[in-house]
Order: structure tokens, then C-alpha cells, then sequence
């Protein structure tokens, strides 16, 4: 942050924009703070596992979560995604940032003590932090003991050159680091959530072990030849693309790619919903049925705001289609979970007198499923696309598709 001048011709306006800037540092430090200080309040605990007949266990309860490194507490699951809920971010995102203001308060206590100050910003801190929660003690304790003094000026390169640094000076554990950062470096990723800004087409980015890169090298060299004679028309990557698609569909026994795009027909465009996607053309999606042995099912109109019922406590397939048609993602605050994976929870509990009807039904998660029968969560429905939860702590929260907001009264 610029150094204040001293003179009393300083520019007002910057003034006061160095005040807001420093302002948001501090109530940035606040939230670590407070993150750090509700896990304190909500320990790690053992919940016992339930076992099925089968020998299966199911985790229902609360379960402890570790979210630092070496050394740091672990704390409830549960209140974790209850203080993501109060400040506005999703589960997922409140796991991260309690997991750094751990990371930071147990095992970097000089670096906390200046972002407490105000002197280093949160999100600097948090670069530091998804660097050293992989470090034992003595590695933290180094990479706290030479940044905490200079930390605010360190580019992110010096913040990796330095965790590397302490891995050397712990010598003793250093080769099983090696070890395990060697593997946790591989990893394969299908990026399905970017298809919409590649207008359909899918980015696909990774790090092998080298035999396993090489095999399948192999396998798209010999797959994209034997596709030379019946697609003369593409290109070679092209061709690769194509044999990527049909080694795995080979590979895994595929019978079907299922696509669920949503049009309707009275429309005078040509262009349809796709979920999980967004917007494509009835052109592109000739396509992706053209290019794989794709079995094309059009299902009849599902009137979303029909009454479905039965009296058994499974839900039938049309409720579970029209439900997940009528939210396409988790109900509870914040979550963008799609309701394709989700559990249909009976918002009253069938074994409290809830009717297995599409009122009574609604996708959440898993963790968000359990938080509701076993954490003392509760809601209820206002409208077929809104919802209103109430916390273990009395704070209400109005959930619709597109908006969530904590109710103050």
C-alpha cells in the first residue's frame, strides 16, 4: 500500500481511496479471524458410522473434517458449510478459506500476527497457505520465520521458492515429500464446465506418469489412422479428437452419451438448451450425434407445474425428471451442485406424514441432505422454484435459482 504523504496538499480523493483500500484489508483480516474462531467453537468430533446390512458404512452425521496441515485442529463439517452459508459463498468455497485462516493461526503465527495488523493482505496470505499445508512443522515453522517479515512485497514465484526451500531444510522428510508431491502433480481433467465458452467444444488439459502417456499416445496414433479411410475430410487432430472419444466410449462400455437439451419447437430459432452447457444450435448438436454412434430419444412435453403423487416413499421417474427440471441444481444456499446427482429429499419427512408429491420434493447434495437430517437445518417451500431455510443458529436464508440472501429481522 502507497505510504501516506505528510503534506496537507494530499489529493482528497485518494485520501479517502487509500482509507477504503486499507478498510477492506482490515475487515478482510476480520473474516480470517472469525473463520479461525467458529471452527475453535466447533471442534472435531467422531460421529459413530452407520453400517448397512451389507456391510456398507454410510455417513450420516457430522463428520470431523481436516482442512490444514500438520498440527492445525480439524473441525465439524457441518459448521463449516454454516459459515459459508452466513457470509455469502458456497460449502466448497468455506472449506478454503477456513482451511487457510487454520493453516495460518496454527502453523504461520508470525504471518498472522501482521495480516491481524492489517500489513499483509488476506489474499496473499491464502497463496502462501495452498503452499505450506503440505509442509511438517519445521517446514511451516521456516516458511513463517523468513516471509512473515517481507511477505507483502513477495511475488507468488518467491512464496514457491521458499515452501521448496523449507522442503530441503527438513531433510529427514523430505524424500516422502518428493514421493508424495511427485504423485499428487498427475491429473486429468475434463473441463465440462468451460464447453459454453468454447462454443461446445470441451477443454481437456493433464499430467501423466509417462508409461501412462505413452499408452494412450499409442492408442490415439493407431485409433486417428484407422479413421483416415472413413473421414478423409478431417484433420489430423481432428481425427485424434474423434479417437480420444471412441477409446474411451470402447473403453468403458458406453452404450449412450446422454445429452438433455430442451427446446421448444414453436420457437423460431434454432437454438436449444443444454444442460450443464447452456446455449448451442440444432446444428451443433446434429453434429455430436452425427460423430458418435448416439442413440437420439425425444421425450414428451413434462409439465413442470403438474401435482405428481405416489404413495410409496421412492419417488417415481417422472417426479424425479420434473423435480430436477424445476431446479436443475441443489436447493440449499449457495450450492451449484446439478440436481442430476443430487439425493430428492421429502422437504417434510415421510416418516413425519410427508406425501411423496412434487411439493414434497426437491434435489440437495449429499452433505446438504445430511446437514438437514442430522444437523438441525430445516426449510420449507414458497414457490416451485424458491425455498426458505432456517440455520441451527436462527438465521433465515431465502433461496431461489438465482438468488440467495440471509433474511435480517
Amino acid at each position: 500500500m502507497a505510504r501516506r504523504p505528510t503534506t496537507a496538499l494530499a489529493d482528497p480523493v485518494l485520501a479517502a481511496a487509500r482509507d477504503a483500500a486499507h478498510a477492506e484489508v482490515l475487515a478482510a483480516a476480520r473474516k480470517f479471524e472469525l473463520a479461525a474462531t467458529w471452527a475453535a467453537m466447533h471442534p472435531a468430533s467422531v460421529t459413530d458410522p452407520v453400517v448397512t446390512d451389507t456391510g456398507v458404512v454410510e455417513m450420516y452425521g457430522d463428520q470431523p473434517v481436516t482442512l490444514a496441515g500438520e498440527g492445525a485442529p480439524g473441525m465439524s463439517e457441518f459448521a463449516v458449510a454454516e459459515f459459508a452459508a452466513a457470509i455469502g459463498i458456497s460449502t466448497a468455497a468455506g472449506r478454503n478459506l477456513i482451511g487457510a485462516a487454520l493453516e495460518c493461526r496454527h502453523r504461520l503465527p508470525r504471518v498472522w500476527a501482521r495480516v491481524m495488523a492489517g500489513e499483509v493482505p488476506v489474499w496473499k496470505v491464502r497463496r502462501l497457505t495452498e503452499q505450506t499445508h503440505r509442509l511438517p512443522m519445521t517446514g511451516a515453522a521456516y516458511v513463517d520465520r523468513h516471509l512473515a517479515p517481507v511477505l507483502e512485497r513477495c511475488s507468488f514465484a518467491q512464496i514457491e521458492r521458499a515452501v521448496e526451500t523449507a522442503c530441503a531444510q527438513t531433510e529427514d522428510e523430505k524424500a516422502e515429500l518428493d514421493r508424495l508431491d511427485a504423485a499428487a502433480t498427475e491429473f486429468f481433467q475434463v473441463r465440462l464446465g468451460d464447453a459454453h465458452l468454447n462454443n461446445g467444444r470441451v477443454p481437456v488439459d493433464g499430467l501423466l506418469d509417462y508409461p501412462v502417456a505413452l499408452a494412450l499416445e499409442q492408442a490415439l496414433q493407431a485409433g486417428s489412422h484407422h479413421l483416415l479411410a472413413e473421414h478423409p475430410e478431417l484433420t489430423l487432430d481432428q481425427r485424434r479428437a474423434l479417437a480420444l472419444g471412441h477409446l474411451a466410449a470402447g473403453s468403458a462400455g458406453v452404450a449412450e452419451v446422454v445429452v438433455y437439451a430442451h427446446h421448444t419447437p414453436a420457437e423460431g430459432h434454432g437454438i436449444v438448451d443444454v444442460e450443464k452447457l447452456g446455449h448451442t444450435t440444432t446444428e451443433q448438436l446434429t453434429d455430436w450425434c452425427r460423430h458418435l454412434a448416439t442413440r437420439v430419444t425425444i421425450r414428451p412435453v413434462l409439465d413442470l407445474d403438474a401435482e405428481l403423487t405416489t404413495d410409496a416413499y421412492t419417488p417415481t421417474v417422472l417426479q424425479r425428471e420434473q423435480a430436477v427440471l424445476t431446479n436443475p441444481t441443489c436447493v440449499f444456499a449457495h450450492c451449484a451442485r446439478s440436481a442430476r446427482g443430487c439425493d430428492l429429499d421429502h422437504i417434510e419427512p415421510f416418516d413425519a406424514g410427508g406425501q411423496t408429491t412434487s411439493w414434497n420434493l426437491a434435489p440437495l447434495c449429499r452433505l446438504h441432505h445430511r446437514m438437514k437430517t442430522h444437523g438441525h437445518w430445516t426449510y420449507r417451500r414458497l414457490t416451485r422454484t424458491s425455498f426458505e431455510w432456517t440455520s441451527p443458529s436462527g438465521d433465515v436464508y431465502d433461496v431461489d435459482r438465482t438468488l440467495t440472501r440471509r433474511r435480517t429481522r
